[in-house]
């Protein structure tokens, strides 16, 4: 096959969650907090940075750790974790990461010489008495915190309100100086939590966490996780610190509200919480966010769309593929991994993977592998019991008449192949019990052109899939 790139656009070992995409020179960079597989926490990794050239997003590269936890004065013992992160290039060339720690309450500061280089630690944003911001009375907690560098001027966004909190009141802009560090305009509100959206365009949309901004034009583009947990929204203003406006959802990392190929209310991922900014990177606008795998809600991987503009600078949602960056339809011929799917459900419909530990509802398949956090095991869907469905788009087919699945596990029954989820089956393939993986293959024609497909099985037991060709 020629060269492509699917979501998950990095290994499917990897986790890296919470991505930030920047271009710096001709390359992109991912920003990220770094989840570890089967973690029982968030973040609970150094981070490490991957970039691609910008000409092409299938060639991701892997730069090491840029930042340890016990670089942070405050976590020299490590039992801290490294929440989401940005980074901005400074008005004197360096680059300045900005990041939380889990137990803190401000905004600590990195800094390199390089993009992906090994970062270290500067201090935290101040006030000019030397008071931390998020410490001084009447302060909010900061979160989350996102960059911009504008001229001789450094916009921080930072934010956390969970659901009822009176005492949070939204996402806040702050003001730095060109020592990167120091406020030199206090932190503003620029849109409201739940408590505080009535009657307003933010209604059941509000700010929960996640802030990120970008300036497309002249107008900046505030993109933040709403209250519903799985959606990336958004807001425009002609300003960096006031007068945002609410416009919309950019992606829900369960195709919530998509109404294209399926009804808008079906859930058709198990989703969660998301977090990821926009880039323009050759040309082209992407939106990066992140899914949930492993049946929980600590084994997060980044995935990323195109963004398509309207005239009026509004967005219009973006479909979750497993296409992603690839620019277009995935080739229909060759062999794939079962962890690209996009789609991936059973008739039990069910928005969001559960908050804690293991997924012990049987009921549910799940992108997992096998080995420990680390391990370079490409990973595969599990649990796949009667009428679990996964889900790839898209595929450009052309005379495609046999398709083959392999599995594992004990079961007994039939794969259906469909280019719907709820499309009438264009053919079979067999399976039964194997305790190793096995290649199971039947003549099924697909029809020339775009297509999606789906594998839904039909049996007892239930099966592990851990890839499939197109012959």
């Amino acid at each position: 096959m020629e060269k492509q790139v699917f979501n998950p656009y990095l290994p499917s070992w990897e986790y890296i969650p919470d991505g930030e995409p920047h271009v710096f020179g001709e390359r992109v960079y991912v920003y990220g907090s770094h989840d570890k597989f089967n973690g029982h926490a968030y973040c609970l990794n150094d981070y490490v940075c991957w970039s691609a050239p910008v000409n092409d997003l299938s060639d991701w590269r892997y730069e090491g750790v840029i930042y340890q936890k016990t670089s942070d004065p405050e976590n020299n013992e490590g039992d801290g974790c490294l929440f989401a992160p940005d980074v901005t290039k400074g008005l004197d060339g360096r680059y300045y990461l900005y990041y939380v720690l889990d137990k803190l309450n401000i905004v600590s500061v990195a800094v390199c010489d390089t993009p992906a280089g090994r970062y270290e630690f500067l201090g935290c944003v101040h006030y000019k008495d030397g008071t931390r911001l998020g410490e001084r009375e009447g302060d909010e907690p900061q979160f989350d915190p996102a960059v911009l560098t504008e001229g001789d001027k450094i916009y921080l966004y930072t934010g956390f309100c969970p659901i009822g909190d009176k005492s949070r009141h939204g996402p806040m802009c702050t003001v730095l100086a060109p020592d990167m560090l120091t406020v030199e305009e206090a932190p503003v509100f620029i849109a409201p939590s739940r408590p505080y959206s009535n009657d307003t365009p933010w209604a059941g949309h509000e700010f929960f966490e996640a802030p990120s901004i970008r300036k497309k034009g002249d107008t900046y583009y505030f993109v933040y996780s709403s209250a519903v947990y799985h959606e990336l929204c958004y807001a425009t203003s002609k300003s960096p610190t006031k007068d945002f406006v609410y416009r919309g959802v950019i992606i829900s990392n369960c195709d919530m509200h998509i109404h294209s190929y399926k009804p808008a209310g079906m859930p058709m991922y198990y989703g969660s919480n998301n977090h990821g900014g926009m880039a323009e990177i050759n040309g082209l606008w992407y939106i990066f966010y992140h899914r949930h795998t492993n049946g929980h809600n600590f084994s997060r991987q980044g995935c990323a769309e195109p963004i398509a503009f309207r005239e009026d600078g509004s967005i219009v949602q973006s479909e979750m593929t497993s296409c992603g960056l690839n620019g277009k339809p995935l080739s229909g011929k060759g062999e794939y991994p079962a962890y690209i799917c996009c789609n991936l459900f059973c008739k039990d419909e069910e928005i969001y993977v559960p908050f804690g530990g293991a997924w012990m509802d049987s009921r549910f398949p799940k992108v997992t592998q096998d080995g420990k956090d680390g391990d370079k095991e490409d990973g595969y869907v599990q649990n796949m019991c009667d009428t679990a469905t996964a889900g790839y788009k898209y595929f450009e087919c052309e005379s495609i008449n046999s398709v083959s699945v392999t599995t594992r596990g004990y079961a007994k029954g039939l794969i259906e192949v469909k280019t719907g989820w709820n499309g009438k089956p264009l053919g079979e393939i067999p399976v039964g019990f194997s305790a190793v993986w096995k290649e199971n293959v039947a003549n099924i024609y697909i029809p020339d052109g775009k297509q999606a497909i789906y594998f839904t099985f039909r049996g007892s037991g239930n099966i592990s899939l851990k890839s499939f060709k197109l012959l």
